[in-house]
């Protein structure tokens, strides 16, 4: 899990939110095709001071080379003046303001990769937006597929 303060730092004395995040097979890896469900729940925080929660699956690459990005999941919920949330699609209020959950399929590609020089990794990010205009993004790693991890080769020694 990876949580940062975007959009201008928490001040040291400002509380940082703590978002978990429970896939419901309770593993970390999945097969192509497969469903992921998960939930998740803000805590530590006033939910008064949340105006939106942004809900994603992505991947990314780090390593040498420009770097990839793909969001193969989306979902934004505001806050209404009741202090609610609601799906900006379609208006569902939810009593859990600001937790919840939700499910996807996952897709073929591309797969969880643990290279020497590149990585492909996969995460639920829950976003948060705060009516300060500061946000806060809490990162939860799975991974597609089963690749093993790549290992440096050994020279022989003669």
């Amino acid at each position: 899990m990876t949580e940062r303060a975007t959009a201008g730092e928490v001040s040291a004395s400002a509380t940082l939110p703590r978002v978990t995040v429970s896939f419901a097979s309770d593993q970390s890896e999945y097969a192509p095709g497969d469903m992921l469900e998960t939930s998740y729940r803000v805590a530590a925080i006033d939910p008064a001071t949340i105006t939106a929660v942004e809900r994603s699956v992505v991947w990314y690459t780090e390593g040498k080379g420009e770097e990839d990005f793909g969001v193969v999941f989306f979902d934004r919920l505001l806050a209404d003046s009741s202090g609610t949330m609601s799906d900006a699609r379609n208006s569902a209020a939810t009593a859990d303001w600001p937790s919840g959950g939700f499910g996807i399929r996952l897709p073929s590609s591309p797969l969880s990769y643990e290279g020497l020089i590149v990585k492909i990794r996969w995460c639920v990010r829950v976003r948060l937006f705060f009516s300060s205009g500061r946000d806060f993004v809490s990162e939860h790693v799975f991974f597609l597929g089963d690749i093993p991890i790549a290992r440096p080769l050994r020279r022989a020694v003669s």
